[in-house]
């Protein structure tokens, strides 16, 4: 009976009124005082109490509104940040609470929807990140990056309450494709009135996320998808929608070119040898013959040259991107201590220690750019090791997809593959929206292999 009570939605429910309305009573004072007739923040406590309505409503509604339409949303809710002393929220903060809450209810709800082995894949990299938290030299910094994390985690649990039918995995990636459709109407639209690509990053296409990278690594999981339903037999598509999905797909290749972003030029382009090797040979061929064609185009072969000069760290030099990563990495791991090689020195402690062992730093406390080397000096050898751990399960859970749909396992499979990559040079942990958009297919995938394993289980 306590057991029940404990996990009784009503329960969790009438938590999640409470919560809500302590986030509203906290949020007043600052509210009142912070509008400075800006509508967007003027608009930001009617949107969490219509969060707030959705959740207690249908909590599988909002989350599927929030996945169709959070790839749209950093111009505007970055605008809705409010300080509130020495820390700022604003509604895309409190989206990431509800996404949690979601979480919560949905497990509460129906514990046996997810399997433990999912849980143990997650587990230990988490409970590393708490440890991080409690040693970081910034407490509220740290907090925020391990919610995030946490929020990942929720995005990947969720999907196995969405997904319980081969058909449902199908609207889950229907879903993700229709997210894109306001940033690509964004991104034409913006270029049409401002006559080219002009931003803070230069000419780099960025449409509605706060980053080109950002908006690079989100087109190849979309151009992912789009090119699996083209020729996945799962779909039946009529010519019209074959025409149309066809020319989406080169012109989400086109924006992904207009980024600027070579990681994931290389991260699409593993996509198609990976289909090339497994389903259509030819497909190879078009790939050899593809960065030719790319070096034709000026920006292209600029962003490729540019690797080519600035290799060497010498005074007045300007180090090209790559050689500048590299310095970074070296001068943050040889200035690591022996005793802090297990654990690291906390999460997010390589911004704030930048400064300190980065002559190239001034003032500015970077990123890591490298998922690797971040975690390895934030979280240590254990820390990284529990990392590779997560996606070492989520590659053998995905290989077993192979055995119910081949293409939609190579196509995974190679998604999880593109995020190893990109990894390596960029700050990936960091990127929430296409994180949330990676998890989600991801953890759609995985619910539909286990899924799957019920269904033989009980016919045996």
């Amino acid at each position: 009976m306590e057991k029940h009570l404990l996990l009784s939605p009503r329960l969790f429910s009438a938590a999640a009124i409470v919560l809500i309305a302590v986030l509203v009573g906290l949020s007043l004072p600052a509210y009142v005082g912070a509008m400075d007739d800006n509508i967007a923040r003027s608009m930001a406590l009617p949107a969490v109490l219509l969060l707030g309505l959705l959740l207690l409503y249908s909590r599988m509604l909002l989350l599927l509104l929030i996945i169709l339409f959070r790839s749209s949303g950093d111009l505007i809710l970055e605008s809705t940040r409010i300080s509130l002393g020495s820390m700022q929220i604003g509604v895309g903060g409190l989206i990431n609470v509800f996404v949690i809450m979601i979480a919560l209810l949905l497990v509460a709800e129906k514990p046996g929807n997810l399997p433990k082995k999912m849980l143990s894949m997650w587990l230990p990299f988490l409970i590393l990140a708490l440890v991080g938290v409690v040693i970081a030299p910034v407490k509220g910094d740290a907090i925020r990056v391990f919610l995030a994390l946490i929020s990942y985690f929720a995005i990947f649990v969720s999907a196995f309450y969405v997904v319980r039918t081969p058909d449902d995995f199908k609207r889950c990636v229907r879903i993700v494709l229709w997210s894109s459709a306001l940033p690509t109407l964004y991104a034409l639209a913006d270029m049409a009135l401002h006559g080219g690509i002009t931003g803070p990053h230069g000419a780099r296409l960025m449409s509605t996320f706060s980053h080109p990278n950002i908006f690079a690594f989100y087109l190849t999981l979309v151009v992912s998808l789009g090119f699996y339903v083209l020729k996945s037999a799962t779909y039946t598509l009529s010519s019209r929608d074959r025409v149309i999905l066809t020319a989406y797909t080169f012109l989400m290749l086109a924006f992904l070119m207009l980024t600027q972003t070579r990681s994931a030029w290389i991260a699409c382009f593993s996509l198609f040898v990976a289909y090339g090797l497994f389903f259509e040979r030819r497909y190879l061929l078009y790939l050899v013959l593809l960065p030719l064609l790319g070096l034709l185009i000026p920006s292209i072969r600029d962003r490729v040259l540019d690797l080519g000069a600035g290799n060497e760290v010498i005074q007045y030099a300007k180090l090209n991107s790559f050689a500048w990563r590299v310095y970074l990495w070296e001068s943050g791991l040889q200035w690591m201590r022996p005793a802090n090689y297990l654990l690291g020195y906390g999460v997010d402690s390589f911004q704030y220690y930048a400064t300190t062992f980065f002559p190239l730093a001034g003032k500015t406390h970077f990123g890591a750019h490298s998922v690797y080397v971040q975690w390895l000096f934030e979280l240590g050898a254990l820390g990284l090791l529990a990392y590779l751990w997560l996606f070492g399960r989520l590659l053998g859970v995905l290989w077993k997809m192979l055995s119910i749909n081949k293409l939609g396992g190579v196509v995974l499979i190679s998604l999880v593959i593109q995020y190893l990559i990109v990894s390596a040079s960029d700050n990936m942990t960091s990127y929430l929206v296409f994180n949330w958009y990676f998890w989600f297919i991801t953890g759609s995938a995985c619910a539909l292999v286990a899924a799957d394993a019920r269904s033989k289980t009980v016919k045996e």
